[in-house]
């Protein structure tokens, strides 16, 4: 069987990290030594307090922007793992979610974007809104998936072919999801995704760099101030497969792991990706 991908994998440039596995400090404070993380916290929400003078912009227990400030974290010091176990030694994340990735090196940068989508309209049971298109531009219904569907590959051609019994488990969505890791990646989720304005910035929007090399973060909180202003929570994969993180901000250690875009600022610097900021997209 052909394989038709052109981006199968991320595709980023891993930068270089820090040569040792040790982790910093738990608690990160601001220049005015409050505390901006709570240890004892087990989602981003209780354990990410927002800087002072800022609060957590209202979302609807019901969208996806509560969904992400509610995932399920690791305890305070854990590491993230690859896909094979080991384990990642640059310092450039301050939280790992507890979200199992397989032993299989598919679940990398627009594959965790996607799979926390997919997630999130799985728990909602709004099954015929989990849908990501291919390299090649076939869109991949997981409503069809549940009939018992399933995509034949051939070269560059796709389709449909009935080869098993109609199934809806959760074991099934893996499946699903697995499959589109392996034949999507940054450059047909940056076609999927729309342009938005920085100053508009929500939860759920990505930050993504489409092809090859190529990356994507997604922004799983944010919080104002009076002013108006934003911080925003940024979490990614990255290349081999590895759990979703969410990012120190190296750029600001006082206001880190909160990101704030400048009104004089073009560009948005993580940890291990420059982004411009025309870079930001939404669903």
């Amino acid at each position: 069987m052909g394989i038709f991908i052109a981006v199968l994998f991320c595709n980023c440039k891993q930068s270089q990290g820090n040569d040792g596995s040790a982790r910093a400090d738990s608690k990160e404070h601001l220049t005015d030594g409050s505390t901006v993380i709570n240890p004892e916290g087990n989602t981003i929400q209780t354990r990410f307090v927002p800087p002072n003078g800022f609060e957590r912009a209202n979302y609807s227990d019901d969208s996806f922007g509560s969904f992400l400030r509610n995932l399920q974290l690791k305890p305070v010091g854990s590491k993230v793992r690859y896909f094979d176990g080991n384990i990642k030694g640059n310092d450039v994340y301050e939280a790992v979610v507890d979200m199992e990735i397989s032993n299989k090196d598919l679940q990398q940068c627009a594959d965790a974007v996607m799979r926390l989508r997919g997630e999130y309209f799985f728990k909602r049971q709004e099954y015929t809104k989990i849908s990501f298109t291919l390299t090649n531009g076939f869109k991949v219904d997981y409503s069809e998936w549940m009939k018992g569907n399933r995509v034949a590959v051939n070269g560059n051609k796709t389709e449909w072919q009935k080869n098993a019994a109609p199934s809806n488990t959760y074991s099934d969505f893996r499946q699903y999801m697995e499959f589109v890791f392996t034949y999507a990646g940054t450059l047909s989720l940056d076609k999927s995704l729309r342009s938005k304005n920085s100053v508009d910035i929500a939860i759920g929007d990505v930050f993504i760099r489409g092809g090859s090399p190529g990356h994507a973060v997604i922004v799983v909180d944010l919080a104002e101030n009076a002013a108006g202003e934003k911080v925003f929570l940024l979490a990614q994969s990255y290349m081999p497969a590895q759990e979703i993180q969410v990012l120190k901000n190296t750029e600001n250690a006082a206001l880190s792991p909160w990101y704030r875009i400048g009104k004089t600022d073009t560009e948005l610097i993580t940890p291990e990706w420059q982004f411009e900021l025309s870079q930001l997209k939404t669903w």
